[in-house]
């Protein structure tokens, strides 16, 4: 019986150290957006895979996504995203990102997550 608690009781440990490191790793953000458990599995995805950025919402309205901030130009991967559906990049508001198409104009709003990730959302009708 010695054995087994001392099992549980490293293993409990491991898991509350666990918990701490990632509650402290992203920090007093966790907590902005709501819910944080998408965006702590669209973190990991972003992690262990070669994409620029992962969808973690989705409405009737609107979309959002979530990717990591580098050091280079950060628009770029909405850029190039953009770019893909036939939007060109007309300018800068704010945080805003202007693209046109057609004629008509899309907004894509891109704010800071953490120190590690942003956010950007369309509206789903521009898509």
């Amino acid at each position: 019986m010695g054995r087994i608690k001392k099992v549980l009781m490293a293993l409990t440990i491991t898991i509350i150290i666990s918990c701490v490191l990632i509650i402290s790793g992203f920090g007093s953000a966790i907590f902005q957006e709501g819910n944080p458990v998408p965006l702590i599995v669209s973190a990991v995805k972003l992690h262990f895979s070669d994409s620029e950025y992962v969808q973690f919402a989705k409405t009737e309205k609107r979309v959002r996504f979530l990717s990591l901030n580098t050091t280079t130009n950060r628009y770029e991967t909405v850029k190039k995203w953009m770019g893909t559906k036939g939007w060109d990049f007309k300018e800068q508001m704010g945080s805003g990102l202007i693209f046109t198409k057609e004629g008509e104009d899309a907004v894509v709003e891109v704010r800071q997550y953490s120190r590690n990730y942003f956010i950007w959302e369309i509206q789903k009708i521009f898509f």
